[in-house]
This record gives C-alpha cells, sequence and structure tokens, in this order.
C-alpha cells in the first residue's frame, strides 16, 4: 500500500498549557482530507515554544516513526519565543532554501508583514519538514497558493512540489485531489496510467 506517513506539529505556548485551543493540528488535517486522494496516516503533537522538545519531537517523527513528511504549524516569526526554524534547521541534514522563499511571497500577496517569517524547508533522512505559518486562513493559502476569482492559480503554494519532492527522496508517490491543489511532476516522473 502507497500510505503517506505524515507529522504534524503545532508550537504554541499558549495553546499547549489550554489558555486557548489550538487551531494549527486540525486546519492541516482538515486541508490533507481535501487535498491527498492518496492514502495516509497522521501523527500530531502539540508543543510549547521549547527549541529542545520541538527537536527531540521531529527527530521522533522522522527517526522513530517513519514519517516522510512532517508540517510545523506556528512559531516561525521574530518574537524571542519562536524557536521552531532554529529547531528546524539544528536537526536538518539539508535545507531547501525554495520552499521558505515560496512560502513567503504566497503570504506577501496578502501581507507586507510575511517579510518577519523565518519558515523554513529542510530534509533529514528522506523526510521533508516544512514550517508554516500559525493561521488556519494562512496555512492554506501557503499550501494551495494565491488564486485568482475563478480559481485559477497565479502564485503556486508549496505543496505543488511537495510529491515530487518525496519521490525523489525515495518516498511513496503522492496524488493530489486538482481542484484543491495540482502537484507537479516532469513526464518522466509520472506513474504509468
Amino acid at each position: 500500500m502507497n500510505t503517506v506517513k505524515i507529522g504534524l506539529v503545532s508550537t504554541s505556548d499558549r495553546a499547549s498549557s489550554g489558555v486557548y485551543q489550538d487551531l494549527g493540528i486540525p486546519a492541516l488535517t482538515e486541508w490533507l482530507s481535501t487535498a491527498l486522494s492518496t492514502p495516509y496516516t497522521l501523527s500530531s503533537r502539540l508543543l510549547s515554544d521549547d527549541q529542545a522538545s520541538i527537536e527531540i519531537t521531529l527527530k521522533e517523527l522522522v527517526d522513530i516513526e517513519g514519517c516522510h513528511l512532517v508540517f510545523t504549524t506556528g512559531g516561525t516569526g521574530p518574537a524571542l519565543r519562536d524557536v521552531t526554524p532554529d529547531a528546524t534547521l539544528a536537526i536538518a541534514d539539508r535545507i531547501m532554501p525554495g520552499f521558505g522563499e515560496q512560502m513567503r511571497q504566497v503570504s506577501l500577496h496578502y501581507v507586507p508583514t510575511a517579510i518577519l517569517s523565518r519558515q523554513v524547508g529542510v530534509i533529514r533522512k528522506q523526510c521533508l519538514i516544512l514550517n508554516l505559518p500559525g493561521q488556519p486562513k494562512s496555512i492554506k493559502e501557503t499550501l494551495e497558493g494565491v488564486k485568482d476569482a475563478t480559481g485559477k492559480v497565479i502564485i503556486n503554494g508549496v505543496f505543488a512540489a511537495v510529491p515530487y519532492c518525496i519521490q525523489l527522496l525515495e518516498g511513496p508517490y503522492i496524488e493530489t485531489h486538482p481542484e484543491v491543489v495540482a502537484s507537479f511532476r516532469p513526464k518522466s516522473a509520472l506513474k504509468p496510467a
């Protein structure tokens, strides 16, 4: 079976201590249910903004649970407690700078403060790890891209490149519902019909 293992990590001091409900993991769970046509399993964690805990959790999701893809949400700004990118970079084998650049490009279409985001994309072993924003609306925009009134994509979201990246890392072949997000692969990488 071509099952994709996906880790979801939400970082928030207040949500993890019960001050308010975490919105990142539910938003990602809902988005994945509409976007992916490939079977997948989820492993979720809600953490405080503590770099050591985030590093341990990311390593556990990749090294022990064997995730092919991990999304983090929250903790990517310039505030002193925003340490998710720092933790992600600390456990990375390789940096994938295009993902951070594209996430900021999408967000800049909506808000000028997107330049304050420190989101990164990295590879650890055979897993892609992406730092997403914390707000549900921004998560969806970052993954799907900027669309015009007819639904045509004018700026690609980052998920368009995720399935091919996972394929290049020798992970499962991920397929999407193109009306949500169309994944891109070169013709030579397409699965035979």
